[in-house]
Parts: C-alpha cells; structure tokens; sequence
C-alpha cells in the first residue's frame, strides 16, 4: 500500500510503499502523534524511514493495491 508524508514548510511529499496493513500503519502514527518523538516506517524493501513527529503535516495511507494480470493491466 502506499504511503504519502507531508512535512510542515516542505512542498514535496515522501511517498513509500509498505507491506503493512492500512490498520497497522494507522495506529503507528497514532502512536508517534501521542507522545511519540518521532515517526518510524519501513517499505517493502526494508528500509528504514524516521520522521520528527513535530514536523508532521498530514499521513495518507492508501488502499491495499492487487495486482493486475493481463492486457488489459495498464
């Protein structure tokens, strides 16, 4: 699924892809915005991503993607 980050005075976005579930990711964030210092995610691959909780605009998580197969995949 993917993962969009919007950091305060910043006008790009962090976007990653995690194998995490939309639940599981919410309540990472819902724990780093209440008392936490920071922000910790990790993609697919397995990298590491750390975000000062204080610089936060705004976590959209998306829908769980599925794979599409064929010619029609586009």
């Amino acid at each position: 699924m993917e993962v969009k980050i919007g950091i305060q005075h910043v006008g790009r976005e962090i976007v990653i892809q995690s194998a995490e579930t939309a639940e599981a990711v919410a309540d990472v964030v819902t724990k780093a915005m209440n008392g936490g210092a920071e922000l910790r995610l990790s993609d697919e691959k397995g990298n590491l991503l750390i975000v000062p909780v204080n610089t936060l605009g705004y976590v959209e998580i998306g829908a769980a993607e599925t794979r599409r197969v064929g010619f029609g995949a586009v």
